[in-house]
């Protein structure tokens, strides 16, 4: 097939790019051409990239047009952040196209009542991100449901992959946390510890859309969560990277209030946005109806990435 993928060189497009021309498919890389793919492959030279500014050309009322244009069987969308976009797309490629994938995120659920989170959960977002793209999935998943729109939303949880910082024991990204259980030093972490973050790797996450498109017809008007088999409390977390580190965990506890002043406000910031969605996300449906399987743990995607870092000689400091 001929497959449009928008922000293929990005964290998930660096994975799925390269494996859809495995797959034998037709592959039209969109991105803006500011960097290189974090992963390379031998796909990329046979992969077509067209460089093309979304805001830009949405701003001119183009984006979903010049897409429509190259007559894609599938488009993958993984760079929409507002309804109007959405709505954009959506509108050039109705009754274009056999299947508009779009890249979502857990934070639609906002808080968690009962885990593992279920995708039918009542949803409430808070936040800026996850209202917006709670709204872009009831529109996408109403056009699918009224006018029959091939449609599939899926819901990754936290990125990870060769080439940027995973988020840490400490729900930031400062990858000094990183380095002080890697040296046996202590880490305090937030109230109790027992908050949770939900990593996935980012191949399992194109691994979760080639399998959307191969079983077109039980995922059209469906969404997804697309994470790793279970979420980590920030307290395990710490103690089972301490031990792979060869380390004994030194961890202490601090209450939010004055746990926050002991780091930046930039690292309290990322904290305190996740450890207040703390999310715990089931794959049970994606398992079932798209054969989704992971093959990454939470704590096995993280340690790829640091072993990574570790053997580049980057060093994980703030």
């Amino acid at each position: 097939m001929r497959v449009v993928i928008i922000g293929g060189t990005g964290h998930i497009g660096s994975y799925l790019t390269p494996r859809l021309a495995e797959a034998g498919h037709t592959v039209i890389c969109i991105c803006r051409g500011l960097k290189e793919p974090y992963r390379s492959h031998s796909a990329w030279q046979s992969t077509q990239r067209l460089i093309l500014d979304r805001d830009a050309e949405e701003a001119a009322d183009n984006f979903g047009e010049k897409i429509a244009a190259l007559d894609p069987d599938v488009v993958i969308d993984l760079t929409c952040y507002r309804l109007e976009s959405a709505q954009q797309l959506l509108a050039a490629l109705r009754g274009r196209v056999q299947h508009l994938l779009h890249c979502g995120t857990i934070w639609v659920h906002g808080h968690s009542s009962e885990v593992p989170t279920v995708e039918e959960a009542p949803k409430h977002p808070f936040g800026e991100y996850g209202l917006r793209k709670l709204a872009i999935e009831q529109f996408l998943l109403t056009e699918a449901r009224r006018h029959a729109i091939p449609v599939t939303i899926l819901h990754p949880g936290h990125l990870v992959g060769v080439g940027w910082n995973p988020i840490n024991p400490q729900a930031n990204f400062n990858p000094g946390v990183f380095s002080a259980l890697a040296e046996g030093r202590n880490v305090v972490l937030p109230n109790l510890g027992m908050e949770t973050v939900h990593h996935v790797h980012a191949d399992d996450v194109a691994q979760a859309f080639l399998c959307a498109i191969a079983r077109r017809s039980l995922a059209c008007g469906e969404s997804f969560h697309v994470v790793s088999p279970a979420a980590l409390t920030l307290r395990g977390f710490a103690e089972r990277m301490s031990h792979w580190f060869g380390r004994f965990p030194d961890l202490t506890f601090l209450p939010w209030d004055q746990w926050k002043e002991s780091v930046s406000e930039k690292d309290a910031r990322a904290t305190w946005d996740h450890i207040a969605h703390s999310p715990n996300c089931s794959i049970a449906k994606a398992r079932a109806l798209l054969g989704y399987a992971p093959r990454y743990t939470s704590l096995e995607a993280v340690q790829e990435a640091i072993a990574a870092m570790q053997s580049k000689r980057t060093v994980m400091t703030a």
